[in-house]
């Protein structure tokens, strides 16, 4: 339907107004229903109307996945992946211990775990798309924490075959001290007096605790092997673990130094696989003889060696994200 007006003046000066109404042809031809012109036609149709939902709750999100969360999705992220590396080599030492079946010598041990280690962060580096050898990475810190890494490493493996293993795991707890002391002197953190009172307090939690244990399951040929040791006066062994534990320190600083320079703390694991691999081979063939592994040994050693891996891995990351004397109270907890 089209309607028009016009407007005539008569003679007697009177304005007059004409309305005439037209029926529109095609409206007529499609049985009288009007077909709308294209400048009318709504932007959505009926069935593209948008549906609100009175009862949803807008501040409900999708949840982030708990690897996300865990690798860097909370503040506490960083004491989270500490505490997912002790986890670790404590399952090291339960599988180690209930399932080893075949005596091997400990640089043979090493240099399997170094290896196993060098050859899975290559290729995490490589899947990510990481170079292994670039002009920008943070070469100083690398190359320190792998020297420094590999000394820790062989003198506490030397530490282990002279003194008992119980000394040689309290000397080895002195690790966090030493790393807390370094941390204040390399990185300059400040600890507040809450960090450097729960680190004091465990790590003589950890003397009491290692001593009812001592004194109730202390074997006689590990009870004997103690005396001769404290007879002999072999001061320099247990020397030589305080400067494992120190070195570990110093190398901890170097991680997360290194790891937030270069933001990948995959490639801290990959600098002292480096050295250390070599360097665990050399000792082994040099100092001690070589065991052919069996097939079981040889599982158990690479399943160890993959574990290893991941807890180098969390721990490197767990230094990145948060104070070095504060997460290495979490290694208590090993």
């Amino acid at each position: 339907m089209i309607m028009s007006a016009s407007a005539f003046t008569t003679d007697g000066a009177d304005h007059t107004v004409e309305l005439v109404v037209l029926e529109n042809p095609e409206s007529a031809t499609d049985g009288g229903l009007a077909v709308p012109s294209k400048e009318i036609i709504p932007l959505l149709s009926q069935a593209e109307r948008p549906k609100i939902n009175i009862f949803k709750d807008f501040r409900s999100r999708e949840k982030p996945l708990l690897s996300f969360w865990v690798w860097k999705g909370s503040r506490y992220s960083g004491l989270v992946c500490m505490a997912l590396s002790s986890i670790i080599y404590f399952v090291m030492e339960v599988l180690s211990d209930k399932f080893n079946a075949q005596s091997i010598p400990l640089f043979e041990t090493a240099f399997t775990r170094c290896t196993v280690t060098l050859i899975l962060s290559c290729l995490w580096l490589r899947i990510s798309g990481q170079p292994l050898f670039e002009a920008t990475h943070p070469w100083s810190p690398l190359v320190l924490r792998a020297l420094l890494g590999s000394l820790s490493l062989l003198s506490f493996v030397y530490c282990i075959q002279r003194i008992p293993f119980s000394q040689a795991l309290v000397l080895g707890f002195t690790t966090p001290i030493f790393a807390s002391i370094m941390a204040k002197i390399i990185l300059h953190e400040k600890l507040k007096i809450a960090d450097i009172v729960g680190l004091i307090c465990s790590f003589f939690g950890m003397l009491f605790i290692f001593k009812m244990l001592y004194t109730r399951r202390l074997l006689k040929a590990e009870e004997a092997s103690i005396i001769s040791f404290m007879r002999n006066h072999h001061i320099y062994i247990a020397l030589i673990g305080l400067f494992s534990s120190i070195t570990s320190g110093i190398s901890y600083c170097l991680i997360k130094a290194a790891a937030k320079a270069s933001d990948q703390p995959v490639l801290t694991v990959f600098s002292f696989g480096i050295l250390a691999s070599p360097a665990t081979g050399i000792c082994s063939f040099a100092f001690e003889e070589f065991v052919l592994p069996s097939r079981y040994s040889l599982s158990l050693m690479l399943i160890l060696g993959t574990l290893s891996f991941l807890a180098e891995v969390f721990l490197a990351r767990g230094l990145q994200l948060e104070k070095v004397g504060k997460a290495v109270n979490v290694q208590f907890t090993e």
